[in-house]
C-alpha cells in the first residue's frame, strides 16, 4: 500500500466519506430497504417482487441483497425508453443516455434531487484528486447525452472552480485554449489525451506555455503503465474514476490522494463483485464482474446492475488518507471485450501492460484478430517512439522480439506483432476502439 500522498490529502464529504465502518454497514442497510421500496413502483421490479416473494421488509442487512434480481442492460433497452421511472415525468430535472447497439440511447433520468446529489459525489472524487476552487477546469468530455461532461461539469461547479465547457475534438482548438487560458485541470478520456501529446509534440510546444497539473480520466479502461506514460509525456498527475450511466454516470468512486485504489462512494452505492458465469461472489480480492446497486437514486432506480466491468474489491484495510470505504482497482476489462483466443481468456488491457514497458513502444496500437484458417491469430499493430523507428531490419526484429517475449509472458500466446511508423494509427477523440475482430463475419 502506497502509505505517501501524492498531493495533499484532502476530503469533500468527511460526515460520509469517514463514516465508522459500522455506522457505514447500517446506513447501507437502510437505504438498500429504500432503495427496495422505491424500486417496487417500477412494474419491471414489481413483477420480480411478487414472483420471488420479495418485500422491503425482508431487508436486515446489506447481505439481503442477494435476494433482489440482477438488471442487465438488456432489461433497461427491453423497456425503452423510460420504463424503469419510478418519479412522474413532471418531476424530471435531465435526461442523458449511452447509446446502444440498436442506434437508440439507453435513457436515464435524474430529478433536481439526483443531480444535486450526483454534483456532491463528482466533487468528492475531483476533491481528492486536486481540485480547488481556485482552479480552472477544461472539460475536453462530449456534452451530449453521455454522463461524463455535464456530471464532471455540476461536480466541479460545486467545488467553485472556473470550468471551460470545451466538449471533445479539434486537438489544434483544445491546445490552444491550454496556452491561452491556462487551465491547471483536464478532464477527459486517456486515448484523447494521448491525442493531445501527439499534437503537443507535432507542434513543438514548450511545456512552459502550459499550466497543467492535473488530469482526470473516465470513460475507458486504462492501464497503470498507460498513466505513467501519459504523466511522463505532460508532466501531469494522472488520477482514476469510476462510473457508468446505467446507475449514475461518474461519481461512483475514485481515487485519493495516495492512490491505492478507487474508493468507491459506499453510502450511495452497495457493491458486488460476482463470478460472470455462474453469478455466485468471489472472495474479496480475487476478480470477478461488479455489480452495483444505487442506494439513493429517484428518478431511474437499478438495482444489482450487471456493469459488464472486471476488477475487484481490495482486501489489505482501509487508506492512510482517513477514509473508510472499501476500494476498488481500475477496471481490467469487460466480459463482453474479453477475447477468447485458442481458449485462452484474453483482455485487451493484458496486452497494452505488456506493451507499455517497452521503451520503443509509443501508446498507439491496435489488436486484430483474425481465423483465415482453423486457428485464431492475433497481429498487433504498434507505433514506434520517433527517433527510434528504422530502417535497419536488425533493430526492428530486436524491438520486435523484446515485445512478443513480453506479450506471451502476460498472456501465454503468442501473436503476430507489426511495427509502424510514429502516425500511422487512428487516433480517438471519445472512447477508443483498440480491437478489430474479423472472426464474427466467418463464424
Amino acid at each position: 500500500m502506497n502509505t505517501t500522498p501524492i498531493i495533499e490529502n484532502r476530503i469533500w464529504q468527511p460526515a460520509f466519506e469517514c463514516l465508522p465502518r459500522p455506522q457505514l454497514l447500517a446506513l447501507q442497510a437502510e437505504r438498500l430497504r429504500a432503495a427496495v421500496a422505491h424500486a417496487a413502483k417500477v412494474p419491471f421490479y414489481k413483477a420480480q417482487f411478487d414472483r420471488l416473494g420479495i418485500t422491503p421488509e425482508q431487508i436486515k442487512s446489506v447481505d439481503d441483497v442477494r435476494r433482489l434480481p440482477f438488471t442487465v442492460k438488456a432489461d433497461l433497452r427491453s423497456h425503452y425508453p423510460l420504463g424503469f421511472l419510478a418519479v412522474p415525468r413532471s418531476e424530471v430535472a435531465r435526461y442523458q443516455g449511452t447509446s446502444g447497439t440498436t442506434g437508440k440511447p439507453t435513457w436515464v433520468a435524474y430529478t433536481k434531487s439526483d443531480v444535486n446529489n450526483w454534483s456532491d459525489l463528482c466533487a468528492r472524487f475531483l476533491v481528492s484528486g486536486g481540485l480547488r476552487p481556485d482552479h480552472t477546469v477544461q472539460i475536453s468530455f462530449g456534452f451530449g447525452l453521455f454522463t461524463g461532461g455535464f456530471g464532471l461539469h455540476y461536480g466541479i461547479e460545486r467545488v467553485g472552480a472556473a470550468i471551460i465547457p470545451l466538449s471533445s475534438g479539434n486537438s489544434e482548438r483544445q491546445l490552444m485554449c491550454m496556452q491561452d487560458m491556462r487551465p491547471e485541470i483536464l478532464i477527459c478520456t486517456p486515448s484523447y489525451a494521448l491525442k493531445l501529446m501527439d499534437t503537443i509534440l507535432h507542434e513543438g510546444v514548450a511545456r512552459d506555455s502550459i499550466a497543467l497539473e492535473h488530469a482526470h480520466f473516465g470513460g475507458e479502461p486504462w492501464t497503470e503503465d498507460m498513466r505513467t506514460r501519459i504523466e511522463t509525456g505532460l508532466g501531469i498527475r494522472c488520477w482514476n474514476n469510476y462510473g457508468l450511466a446505467e446507475v449514475q454516470g461518474p461519481g461512483v468512486s475514485g481515487e485519493c490522494a495516495f492512490r491505492n485504489g478507487m474508493h468507491i462512494q459506499e453510502d450511495q452505492f452497495l457493491f458486488e463483485v460476482v463470478n460472470p458465469e455462474t453469478l455466485e461472489p468471489v472472495p474479496e480480492g480475487e476478480k470477478g464482474e461488479l455489480v452495483i446497486t444505487p442506494l439513493c437514486r429517484e428518478a431511474f432506480p437499478v438495482l444489482r446492475y450487471r456493469t459488464r466491468d472486471i476488477g475487484y474489491l481490495y482486501s489489505d484495510g482501509f487508506c492512510p488518507c482517513g477514509r473508510t470505504t472499501r476500494r476498488m482497482s481500475r477496471i481490467l476489462g469487460r466480459t463482453d471485450d474479453m477475447l477468447i483466443i485458442r481458449g485462452v481468456n484474453v483482455f485487451p488491457s493484458q496486452i497494452e501492460t505488456a506493451l507499455m514497458r517497452i521503451e520503443a513502444v509509443a501508446p498507439h496500437y491496435m489488436i486484430e484478430v483474425s481465423r483465415p484458417g482453423a486457428m485464431d491469430e492475433v497481429t498487433v499493430h504498434i507505433e514506434i517512439q520517433p527517433g527510434m523507428f528504422s530502417d535497419s531490419m536488425r533493430e526492428m526484429q530486436t524491438i520486435r522480439d523484446s515485445i512478443t517475449s513480453a506479450i506471451q509472458s502476460i498472456t501465454g500466446l503468442h501473436m503476430h506483432v507489426n511495427l509502424v511508423g510514429p502516425n500511422t494509427l487512428e487516433r480517438f477523440e471519445g472512447k477508443s476502439r483498440r480491437v478489430k475482430d474479423s472472426r464474427k463475419l466467418v463464424d
